[in-house]
């Protein structure tokens, strides 16, 4: 008989954790944490990082017996974070994992009741991002001789539902824990959909209390010290030949460059497959940064917020082919941005993602695919891009983004990320989650290679300063920029104050226009609407409110700065990087709409279509006309799914 240890449910988790390992991505140390003895291993000639860089932790009475007391007993060898906000902690994991391109994630857990659902909203998010997150969430008790305990949900029909039933929708694996010996197959299951590159997203542990705490003889072989690789599947043979195939014939392919290019590895691959085959690559938001701005392929965005250069490029491809993305909507100018004769290929290491409109599927790992495919098409070339139509959007970039003459008038976010670029270097992030500054950045940042994080597939308020922080960690030798407005810093912004206590330091730019201006817009512009709840200024109210976000920063011990203009943001931003600790300037900007916010229709210069529904009837003539412009535009959609 195998040798045993007795441990509880809570103590048998947290040791398995922490023998969880990873190769290895590069031997930089994460700011602010405090790494541990068995953190980091050599085994051989490789070393080892733990997979689960630690578990973000707000206690109560679901959680503190059992994973509470687990945790301060593996202090020395599994660290614990405390944060302000069940969702926002969880926000901080989903961008460490990102940063990190998937190779190293985080946990979080919680209390029962609203502590869990607090973090459904960040499984939503990791979930459509694909990206890898660990919740272990507090739940009733197993043996039910307290109910209804505090917090707990009853269902008058069904005994076994609780409140984390609603992960199931959100997360990849759910599983619940009502007896300790489930932890032997569900911890190893949970780690298998983080590390799997298809099915990656959000692990959910509903982990009863009073299991928690129970007791139970563990095999000691279960806490053996386990390597967990990304696989890179390769392509079938036959579906490699006919992608091949309808490349060679193609005269002018574009390449849509999404988040699985980064999260594979396969940038430089991408760099040399377009630049040997003489095909343009265009971005999404999760792709963009995959190649450097500077890159003579790199033709910008794509799709809603997308610039002219690459717009034109994908109207005119006779063959697009997709890499790593999921062709959302925004991408796809709500199907309706490929030509009608256009054949579309999608490389993706999930059929479903590959099969998506229609695509003609190319199945595998995209470093993988792209290097098969070069060696299928050989010396093929496409002809030549219009490099003038690429030369003459970094140009308009640059008119968007120059320093304005009147350093008293409210500048315009595009101003404002031309004077955050003229004061970073190559180091800089640029990272943002929701409101106008997605798109603007999307156009008009010029970032190096892996200088953008943008979350968009969930583009949810909130995440930019708990990802801020996140990131800044997955990446502690670069300068990482958040670009938040001012709705989303009112949502959620209580991270602040773990960053400054753990001494990690990033720049938070909060745009202060005065309400949701990018909703606005899209009321206003886009819908046909009146202004109306979205400014202050619209909304029913006898005063407007006059909020002090300097000094409301600076209560959480940031570094808290107004900068009057755009050059005094230029001078905030090169001073922030002497600090340990999260900055943050606040400048109050222009609420009106500006080239390339991706509200315009394709009647403009840029952006493209975008799939808003409109009222069929209304009493305003505005209104009407929008309708029957929106008929228009929807007419030219692919139905093909």
């Amino acid at each position: 008989m195998s040798n045993t240890i007795r441990l509880t449910a809570a103590q048998a988790m947290i040791k398995w954790l922490s023998v969880q390992m990873t190769p290895a991505a590069s031997s930089s140390e994460a700011v602010g944490v405090q790494k541990t003895a068995s953190s980091s291993e050599a085994v051989g000639n490789q070393k080892l990082e733990r997979y689960i860089d630690g578990m973000w932790a707000i206690f109560g009475h679901g959680n503190v017996a059992g994973i509470g007391e687990a945790l301060h007993a593996a202090r020395d060898v599994f660290p614990t974070w405390r944060g302000q906000n069940e969702q926002t902690m969880a926000h901080a994991a989903i961008a460490y994992a990102k940063g990190k391109k998937r190779t190293r994630a985080m946990a979080v857990t919680t209390s029962i009741g609203p502590g869990s659902t607090n973090v459904v909203t960040a499984a939503a998010l990791a979930h459509v991002n694909r990206l890898p997150l660990l919740i272990v969430a507090g739940d009733v008790f197993a043996n039910r001789r307290p109910d209804p305990v505090l917090q707990q949900v009853e269902d008058f029909d069904d005994g076994t539902v609780s409140a984390n039933d609603c992960f199931k929708p959100v997360s990849r694996y759910f599983d619940r824990i009502t007896r300790p010996e489930h932890l032997l197959t569900a911890l190893p299951r949970a780690l298998r959909t983080m590390t799997d590159p298809a099915n990656c997203g959000p692990a959910v542990l509903s982990f009863c209390q009073d299991v928690q705490a129970e007791a139970y003889d563990y095999p000691e072989a279960f806490f053996e010290p386990r390597v967990w690789h990304t696989r890179r599947p390769a392509p079938d043979a036959r579906e490699l030949d006919e992608v091949a195939s309808l490349i060679k014939v193609a005269r002018n392919p574009v390449i849509i460059a999404g988040g699985g290019t980064i999260y594979a590895g396969a940038e430089q691959t991408l760099a040399a497959f377009a630049t040997q085959h003489g095909i343009p690559v265009v971005e999404t938001q999760a792709g963009k940064s995959a190649l450097a701005q500077s890159h003579p392929m790199n033709f910008g965005a794509l799709g809603v917020d997308g610039s002219a250069a690459a717009n034109a490029a994908t109207e005119a491809a006779d063959l697009v082919i997709g890499v790593g993305t999921r062709l959302q909507d925004f991408t796809t100018g709500s199907r309706t941005l490929f030509g009608e004769d256009a054949k579309l290929v999608s490389i993706n290491i999930h059929g479903y993602d590959a099969a998506k409109h229609g695509a003609v599927s190319l199945v595998g790992d995209a470093k993988v695919a792209l290097e098969a495919l070069s060696a299928a098409i050989g010396n093929y070339k496409a002809e030549a891009p219009n490099a003038q139509a690429r030369e003459d959007w970094l140009r308009a970039v640059d008119a968007y983004c120059a320093r304005p003459d009147d350093q008293a008038a409210l500048p315009t976010d595009g101003q404002v990320i031309g004077a955050v670029q003229r004061a970073t270097d190559e180091t800089a992030i640029a990272m943002c989650a929701a409101g106008t500054m997605p798109g603007a950045l999307k156009l008009l940042w010029q970032p190096s290679q892996g200088g953008y994080h943008m979350e968009y597939g969930y583009s949810c308020m909130g995440y930019e300063v708990a990802g801020a922080m996140g990131l800044k960690l997955a990446e502690p030798a670069r300068d990482v920029i958040c670009f938040v407005g001012d709705g989303s810093y009112m949502l959620a912004n209580s991270e602040l104050a773990t960053a400054v206590m753990r001494r990690i330091p990033f720049t938070v730019v909060l745009t202060d226009n005065r309400g949701y201006g990018c909703i606005n817009r899209l009321q206003t512009m886009g819908c046909g609407g009146e202004p109306f709840n979205n400014m202050y200024v619209d909304c029913n109210v006898e005063d407007q409110p006059q909020i002090d976000y300097v000094a409301h920063a600076a209560s959480m011990g940031a570094h808290a700065v107004k900068a009057k203009g755009t050059d005094q943001l230029e001078a905030e931003i090169k001073a922030a990087r002497t600090r340990n600790i999260p900055t943050v300037i606040v400048i109050e900007t222009t609420a009106k709409t500006f080239p390339g916010t991706g509200i315009e229709t394709r009647a403009g210069e840029h952006g493209y279509f975008w799939d808003v529904a409109v009222p069929q009837v209304s009493e305003r003539q505005k209104q009407r006309d929008r309708y029957a412009d929106y008929i228009t535009q929807t007419a030219r959609q692919s139905l093909i799914n």
